[in-house]
């Protein structure tokens, strides 16, 4: 083959790669239901997102926070994260439980959502269940710190994760021992869950002190943008708003930062092996 026919050949697979993701990008999502009713007295339904290349994928289940809008999640990141080669699997904690927010009646097994979801994707034919990782925002970024540390909740399940991401999560209560590497987005204003807080953590300090030995457990990579609120990646929030008093602002320079970085980690972690 002459070198002109190659760089054709190249270039050609270029543009079917290119046409591929972008009608992965734009396919509706699919409305699953993760659970069957039989499984559980509420079981979980969300929308999955496949990618438009062929064979067992790795995988991403997203997890919203205590505001409920797990369809502006799915839109927001699901979509991206399925045009870059992922299945994007995006939980509905609150309908089936009938609720609209974390309110005074949260339920304690809201923190098994994440496993729910993993035992429906580890046995899923387009899903390569050695690359599940598991993302969440606010509240959903507490459960998925809660799925992959050290402890019963990780210990218990027979499937496991193989990297998490927390957007903006309260940090507070968790002695930083993570099973697999992890990544966690917050701004440095937020008055929500305070940056502070992750940083003793992976400081391996709690509210208490010294809760364990900086390298115990799987890596913990920190990113805080400067001048980012609570919830900097939400369009919605384009003009500052109050939520029980704090300050929640979109942040464009923070958006794209966090989609860079959150690529790159996926890539590193449980990205395709070609």
């Amino acid at each position: 083959m002459t070198q002109l026919a190659k760089i054709a050949v190249l270039l050609a697979a270029i543009s079917t790669a290119s046409i591929v993701q972008c009608l992965a990008a734009e396919s509706p999502p699919i409305s699953v239901e993760i659970e069957s009713p039989l499984a559980s007295s509420n079981p979980l339904q969300g929308y999955l997102r496949q990618p438009g290349s062929a064979g067992p994928s790795p995988a991403v289940i997203l997890l919203h926070g205590c505001n409920g809008h797990w369809g502006r999640l799915d839109g927001r990141w699901g979509k991206r994260i399925a045009s870059w080669g992922y299945v994007a699997l995006t939980v509905d904690s609150f309908g089936p439980r009938g609720l609209t927010s974390c309110g005074d009646s949260y339920p304690y097994d809201l923190i098994m959502d994440a496993y729910r979801a993993l035992k429906f994707l580890a046995r899923h034919p387009l899903v390569d269940p050695a690359r599940i990782a598991v993302l969440g925002f606010a509240n959903g970024g507490r459960m998925a710190l809660a799925s992959v540390e050290h402890g019963f909740l990780e210990q218990a399940s027979p499937n496991k994760f193989h990297a998490a991401i927390a957007f903006y999560p309260p940090c507070r209560h968790f002695k930083g021992r993570m099973t697999v590497p992890t990544l966690i987005l917050i701004g440095e204003r937020d008055d929500v869950t305070p940056a502070k807080e992750c940083r003793r953590m992976v400081d391996g300090r709690d509210a208490w002190g010294i809760s364990r030995q900086r390298d115990q457990g799987a890596p913990i990579k920190l990113i805080v943008y400067p001048d980012a609120y609570h919830a900097f990646d939400a369009p919605n929030v384009t003009t500052p708003a109050a939520l029980s008093a704090h300050h929640l602002e979109f942040n464009q320079t923070a958006t794209d930062q966090s989609i860079v970085a959150l690529r790159e980690f996926l890539d590193a972690t449980i990205g395709r092996r070609e």
